[in-house]
């Protein structure tokens, strides 16, 4: 499939499958490319998932296409790993006036069109915005409701929080660091970084 390296005049429609390990049967996408009227000798594969970066049926693909060219997909998906790179590579295409037309999206794309066709990509990109300005909130609202609540933000703490309290309770009595260590197991290096953050000393501040 794809392997014949001449182009001939006036734009082709090009077919693009990629396999995948949910949902997206290489065998239904092929079955409707070949239903649009698209030849076996214009349609580049890839059999592995997304999640693979060697794709060499797109990167022959990419190669062949000319201005003019239209790449048809079964979804828009199979084009990138992820969204973000769906719509670069959409984009890129656009910039050299090769068109992108999916055929089973919920609303079907075709980039070639002035009309909605160009208008739902428009809209895929800014939901793409959207939803990582919305990610972006969401994250900080929750880093903020946990300070807030005097939860800890980060890496989980190493140590049980009775042991870390008990190496306090050890320091009000004046033990030093070397005495707390052996009754808590807990590291000289983590103690001064515990015991720092409750009295607000610096680290360099703590007896040995």
């Amino acid at each position: 499939m794809g392997t014949d390296n001449r182009h001939p005049a006036g734009g082709l429609e090009l077919a693009y499958a990629r396999g995948s390990t949910t949902k997206q049967s290489l065998e239904r996408q092929l079955d409707a490319l070949n239903a649009a009227g698209i030849p076996d000798g214009q349609t580049y594969v890839d059999k592995k998932s997304g999640a693979t970066v060697d794709r060499p049926g797109l990167a022959d693909l990419l190669a062949y296409a000319r201005p003019g060219d239209t790449i048809v997909v079964y979804t828009l998906d199979r084009l990138g790993r992820n969204l973000r790179e769906v719509l670069n590579l959409v984009h890129d295409l656009g910039e050299k006036n090769i068109g992108v037309r999916s055929l089973a999206d919920p609303l079907p794309i075709n980039t070639a069109d002035e009309g909605m066709g160009r208008i739902a990509f428009l809209l895929l990109a800014l939901f793409a915005e959207m939803e990582r300005t919305f990610t972006a909130e969401r994250a900080a609202h929750a880093r903020a409701v946990a300070e807030a609540a005097g939860r800890h933000i980060g890496r989980p703490v190493a140590h049980p929080e009775d042991k870390i309290e008990y190496a306090r309770l050890l320091k009000a009595r004046g033990e030093s660091l070397g005495q707390i260590a052996a009754k808590t197991r807990i590291p000289k290096t983590s103690l001064h970084r515990y015991l720092a953050t409750a009295t607000g000393e610096t680290e360099s501040d703590m007896p040995a």
